[in-house]
């Protein structure tokens, strides 16, 4: 199963965007989703992850209180609402799926995710 991220784009600082992420095939409403970013020379870092029903979520410390993971399961679709956006957040977003069914906790380790697609690149201007 792939998943596919979209709505990156060109932003500038201070702007919102959001990202939207859905599987390629099948459904993922049994499994936590996270989203990571990869900036070129930089370890891919993760950004935020949401469990399987929603109840419990999880943010990196650079993108908390400016940014939302939400989950909508009837849609098949996980989001990342981020405000305020700041040229350093300008990388490539990739969401993934973990593995475990009906986690209960998101996990902020990459290697716990099975399932992950292309990115979306987010570019912030100054």
């Amino acid at each position: 199963v792939q998943l596919q991220a979209s709505g990156g784009g060109l932003v500038q600082a201070g702007g919102s965007l959001r990202l939207s992420c859905r599987p390629s095939r099948r459904t993922f409403h049994n499994y936590a989703v996270g989203w990571f970013r990869l900036v070129p020379g930089k370890e891919r870092e993760f950004v935020a992850g949401i469990n399987w029903n929603g109840a419990t979520t999880k943010y990196a410390d650079s993108v908390r209180g400016r940014s939302t993971i939400s989950r909508d399961n009837p849609k098949n679709t996980v989001y990342l609402q981020m405000n305020n956006v700041k040229p350093e957040d300008t990388a490539v977003y990739f969401c993934a799926a973990e593995a475990h069914y009906q986690g209960s906790v998101p996990s902020v380790d990459d290697h716990e995710y099975a399932f992950w697609g292309p990115g979306t690149q987010v570019t912030v201007s100054s």
